[in-house]
């Protein structure tokens, strides 16, 4: 009979140890360190894909100059959103992680991908969900496929049976912290169980070069629950956001091996489950009847996509002390920048005025050609004064006042020009391409007036 064997293992980042310590060596959390039973048969752990498929794989030292180029053969679905986020399809033999909110809609956005790949046999393995809830789920979506499987179980041992039998080319896993291995014995979500059980559908991925997507939960303070090695063995990380009382969801990359990790897909949830948004300037850009001051239009880009989205801004004057500074979507630190360049650089006194900033739509900007579009809409709200509805900005702030020249302009003049804007205001610096490079300005012929400016003075004087 085999020894029991217990370590302990640290709950935030999955350190093992073969005694409690207080203090984990790996991350440095206190009181994180749990027992947990281990009973590992090593000759009954192996799930044997030897003879899963035709094609052999042999373990044997290689050279690299041996090895053909073939072009892995993506499996495009029919959601777009998520072939653009995958970086162009599912890529056979990949391991996906998928976290996010409770409720926000992963298990919905996968049933009816799955549902709607007809062409291939799809197993769906629920540790969550009973059968009569996913089949009610897939009438209220509207979809039928005669090659989508359900399997509602919890142990690996179980499920990697049912998958010898059916041999799909498809599994989804919902969700990756209810599944527990018999090859250790503590409870399902526990550090051990998550990376054992991840650690199977790794093995099944890579020897049957079958695709596996893994649905996670995530933490109260936003990161993946589990260990930190979950995110490091799978290939691709999708993290779904967005807020519960907006209609919209973004999906995006955290981490590709098979693609660029800047993309991001956009959903509307609608009664018959998730609905891809192709434009998505459009519904971040309120339409409105009359002008109102503090609002301005900024042409960003995320991942390959250019998408203008409205920045709002509201300066009054602070009753307190110390004036406030509130900011939804984008980064405080980076306003507080914003504020000095106008005081040093403008001579606008902001210190005694409390400021409010939004991004609407309840998404997140990183990119720093909004600087100009927030920087307008301040000086707006500041002077009381509309910016004139059909002009948007894309520039980046520098600390002496310029405005710096950003990015793949022509791709975001083409949107504003797409959405009938009349103007677009961008760095001077922007010169014709070949000069400087990806920063410049092509010499094709937009339908939409460019305005070319060096510094914030220049701004301020051309638009009050």
């Amino acid at each position: 009979m085999s020894k029991i064997k217990t370590s302990f293992f640290c709950q935030n980042c999955g350190h093992e140890t073969v005694k409690w310590v207080g203090q984990c060596p790996s991350c440095g959390q206190w009181n994180s360190f749990v027992e947990e039973l281990v009973q590992k048969d090593k000759g009954k752990n192996d799930n044997g894909w030897k003879d899963y498929n035709d094609d052999k794989r042999t373990s044997r030292t290689i050279a690299l100059n041996e090895i053909k180029n073939s072009e892995e053969r993506r499996l495009a679905t029919s959601d777009a959103e998520l072939n653009r986020v995958l970086g162009g399809g599912i890529v056979p033999g990949s391991l996906v992680l998928v976290a996010g909110e409770p409720g926000i809609g992963k298990s919905t956005l996968f049933l009816q991908n799955g549902l709607w790949l007809k062409d291939i046999p799809v197993l769906y393995i629920s540790g969550e969900e009973s059968e009569q809830q996913i089949k009610m789920r897939a009438d209220r979506l509207g979809l039928k496929n005669d090659n989508f499987y359900l399997l509602t179980e919890t142990s690996t041992q179980t499920i990697f049976q049912e998958i010898k039998k059916l041999k799909p080319q498809l599994v989804i896993v919902d969700s990756i912290q209810t599944l527990q291995t018999p090859f250790i014995d503590s409870s399902p979500g526990s550090v051990s169980q998550i990376r054992e059980c991840a650690a199977e559908f790794q093995r099944f991925a890579k020897e049957t070069n079958t695709p596996v997507f893994l649905i996670g939960h995530i933490t109260k303070d936003g990161s993946i629950a589990g260990p930190k090695i979950l995110e490091h063995m799978v290939d691709t990380v999708l993290q779904f956001e967005g807020d519960r009382h907006y209609a919209y969801r973004i999906l995006r990359t955290l981490k590709n091996r098979f693609g660029s990790t800047a993309e991001l897909g956009i959903y509307e949830m609608t009664d018959t489950g998730m609905r891809g948004v192709l434009n998505p300037s459009e519904i971040l850009i309120t339409q409105k009847e009359d002008q109102l001051s503090g609002i301005a239009i900024a042409a960003t880009i995320e991942g390959m996509r250019p998408l203008l989205i409205e920045t709002q801004a509201l300066v009054t004057q602070s009753v307190y002390g110390t004036p406030q500074r509130t900011v939804t979507g984008f980064d405080l630190r980076r306003l507080q920048l914003l504020l000095a360049v106008l005081e040093k650089r403008g001579g606008f006194h902001f210190g005694m005025k409390d400021v409010f900033l939004n991004i609407a739509g309840g998404i997140k900007v990183e990119d720093p050609s909004i600087d100009l579009a927030v920087l307008c809409s301040l000086l707006s709200s500041y002077e009381d004064v509309p910016l004139p509805q059909q002009v948007c900005f894309a520039g980046e702030i520098g600390l002496s006042g310029e405005i710096r020249a950003v990015n793949r302009i022509d791709q975001r003049i083409a949107e504003a020009e797409k959405l009938g804007f009349e103007k677009i205001i961008v760095s001077k610096y922007n010169l014709p391409a070949g000069r400087h490079g990806q920063k410049g300005l092509s010499k094709q012929k937009f339908n939409i007036e460019v305005v070319m400016m060096g510094r914030v003075e220049e701004v301020y004087r051309y638009l009050f």
